[in-house]
């Protein structure tokens, strides 16, 4: 079995694969405080759950753009699985061309996201990854990752809204009934939902426009499913894209 860690700034997602099939997922907090026995004890609770030994796990890789929590992350596969992880980054093979002017400031986790789109479907392509950032990554005709735009998350607009407003309050997500809101946190509700969606529409439109592409979009990411009825120019949801191309950069590591 294989284990993939994509450790983001809010969270950590694993999954595991085996014969080429994800078996289950699951996610822990991305906490910098915590220990590497803190974790570990939390992936031993979920492997015995499952009845499932960490033994089984021949291999594991890493995404990350948090590196303390890289550093936490390896220990951890060294001393609870007895394994060295690969780690996306300089010198992993990924097959992606990537146009960036420097190459190494594209986040691991946008560079998966373009591996595992492309072997779901013929570029040109966006992928939209809604996280603590939102980003965009465009792959043209020829398979190459020409870059991408990056804009603050739904949670952290929502969290500065009401950290920042002295009179605004926190509010729970929620599709409002109307975009003109009648109270304060309707209002609120409706920015947020219909005001992100239009943005994340009009983004994609951007992108197709300079690009003269017609371009499929894939989206990923928390907030993806919630926001995918109000959009017009999403095409697919994956929830486990980032996972899959974790497995796929593996298998291409391995094999060659």
């Amino acid at each position: 079995m294989i284990l993939g860690m994509d450790i983001g700034n809010t969270t950590i997602t694993f999954g595991v694969f085996k014969d080429g099939n994800r078996l289950d997922t699951w996610s822990l907090s991305a906490d910098q405080t915590r220990t590497v026995d803190e974790y570990g004890l939390q992936l031993v609770s979920f492997f015995q759950f499952k009845n499932w030994k960490t033994e089984e796990i021949n291999g594991i890789i890493i995404s990350s753009v948090v590196p303390s929590l890289m550093n936490t992350m390896s220990r951890l596969c060294r001393e609870y699985f007895n394994l060295s992880p690969l780690i996306v980054g300089p010198g992993v093979k990924t097959g992606l061309n990537i146009r960036y002017e420097n190459p190494k400031e594209v986040g691991a986790d946008r560079i998966v996201n373009a591996v595992a789109a492309l072997q779901k479907t013929t570029p040109p392509l966006i992928v939209v990854d809604f996280g603590t950032a939102t980003t965009f990554c465009y792959i043209d005709k020829n398979s190459q990752y020409q870059g991408g735009v990056i804009l603050p998350g739904l949670d952290l607009a929502t969290k500065a809204l009401y950290e920042k407003a002295a009179k605004l309050p926190k509010i729970e997500w929620k599709q409002p009934a109307r975009v003109i809101g009648k109270t304060t946190v309707e209002a609120m509700q409706a920015g947020m939902y219909y005001g992100y969606a239009s943005q994340v529409d009009g983004l994609i439109r951007k992108i197709k426009e300079e690009q003269q592409s017609e371009a499929y979009t894939i989206a990923t990411g928390s907030t993806s499913k919630w926001l995918k009825q109000e959009t017009s120019e999403i095409d697919e949801i994956d929830e486990y894209l980032t996972l899959s191309g974790l497995y796929a950069i593996y298998q291409k590591n391995i094999k060659e």
